[in-house]
């Protein structure tokens, strides 16, 4: 069965701040010339960390987007690549600003904005001189004095730089958004699930536009001290190669950051503003499994989430003309995915876009998305990098170089090695 409401969703803007570009000429560029965004961090580097490398953002002014200018007093690194991307979809979607020829043309009470969200960790070097004013004289952290002491010594609107939903906050601001606006942290899956609350939110008719994604960093220092990151961070390898998604010599995930921001429409609105539409959202589904409670990832949930977006999308299996898996590199999980996709997709072409960009966390699906179509725009499938040896234990067929796009539908798979899963079928729209 199809969905329940008739009402079409489609994509009509996409914006994009990760480690292969800032905006859409340059991520396809870097797709194009198979550039990987992995590369070595010299402060990190220098300072003998276990791994010095990861998935970048470069060469991002975020002057050049984010208006009022002021406003960046009170943004991370992942609002302002969040906000950036937004402004970039926007206009993509071929929008105008308040006051422009198309006034008229959205519905502020019509708009609204879901964002993925990742943890945002305070950079160590704000925290400097509120540590030190709170050192006892033994040396050691004195908890005593941090309300008189250390709170004095923190930017008054610290607190405002770092809430994970300031990303949709800011983007509904600048926007005049006044529908339905949330943020949604639910780790990898978060993008996909923000993409679908919010195509849910235009098919029960309470929005027109909504704009969605993710942003997140998966390379801030503090991450493996407060959430045992450490997991992901691996020695001895060469960063543009060091991601090796579903390859037998595989040694685990490879961090990264960045965000990406889709605008999303109703078919009917798109057609009454004259825009041309990229793809179709045809579903999105989650599943959980006991994966945590056993203490083992099981894969369960990526199968059954798959068959759910399938369903839900009215189409089959065979009608599925790529997959742009999670594939990050996990010994472990790529297995349980593997199976997964096979057990759902038979021998549907899979791709791995973290093998460009790292694991970007709650901005991944986003990003992966994006990437996805633009290749599907240029009537290709989106390669996969350092899949050099096949994995026997990994039975899916993983493409190196960009083909012929057989099918405009393809899937896009997101999971939490807890056992929460999300999948998606999106139908590209080339003509």
């Amino acid at each position: 069965m199809g969905w329940p409401v008739a009402e079409s969703v489609v994509i009509t803007g996409m914006g994009v701040v990760c480690p292969i570009g800032v905006g859409l000429d340059e991520v396809w560029s870097a797709i194009q010339s198979r550039r990987s965004g992995v590369r070595r961090i010299e402060d990190v580097y220098q300072a003998g960390w276990i791994t010095p490398y990861g998935g970048t953002v470069e060469g991002f002014e975020a002057k050049k987007f984010v208006k009022p200018r002021k406003s960046l007093k009170v943004m991370a690194d992942e609002i302002q690549w969040a906000f950036a991307a937004g402004e970039q979809a926007w206009a993509h979607a071929g929008l105008s600003e308040e006051g422009e020829g198309g006034a008229g043309q959205v519905d502020p009470e019509r708009v609204g904005v879901v964002c993925g969200a990742g943890l945002l960790y305070c950079d160590m070097e704000e925290m400097e001189r509120s540590y030190k004013a709170c050192v006892g004289e033994a040396g050691g952290f004195d908890f005593q004095k941090w309300g008189k002491a250390g709170l004095g010594d923190l930017f008054p609107l610290w607190m405002l730089k770092y809430l994970p939903n300031m990303a949709a906050c800011h983007i509904g601001i600048r926007r005049d958004a006044r529908g339905p606006t949330n943020s949604i942290a639910h780790g990898d899956t978060s993008a996909l699930l923000a993409m679908g609350e919010a195509a849910d939110m235009i098919r029960r008719g309470v929005a027109d536009v909504m704009i969605t994604g993710g942003s997140s960093r998966r390379l801030h220092m503090t991450d493996p001290m407060w959430s045992a990151g450490a997991e992901f961070w691996k020695t001895g390898q060469d960063p543009a190669t060091a991601c090796r998604p579903f390859d037998a010599r595989r040694t685990g995930p490879v961090c990264g950051e960045g965000a990406a921001m889709l605008v999303l429409e109703s078919r009917r609105h798109a057609q009454r503003r004259g825009a041309k539409p990229i793809a179709e959202v045809l579903s999105v589904a989650d599943r959980a499994d006991r994966s945590l409670l056993q203490g083992e990832f099981t894969g369960e949930c990526i199968e059954h989430a798959i068959t759910a977006a399938l369903a839900q999308a009215d189409v089959d299996a065979e009608a599925i003309g790529f997959v742009n898996a999670h594939g990050m590199g996990d010994p472990a999980a790529d297995i349980c995915e593997a199976k997964a996709i096979r057990t759902t997709l038979d021998d549907t072409p899979v791709t791995a876009p973290k093998s460009f960009i790292g694991n970007l966390g709650a901005a991944g699906g986003a990003v992966e998305i994006v990437m996805g179509l633009l290749a599907a725009q240029h009537g290709q499938t989106l390669p996969t990098l350092n899949y050099e040896q096949p994995d026997p234990a990994c039975p899916v067929s993983v493409t190196t170089q960009a083909q012929p796009l057989g099918s405009p539908l393809f899937a896009a798979i997101n999971f939490n090695t807890t056992g929460q899963a999300a999948a998606a079928v999106l139908a590209a729209e080339t003509a």
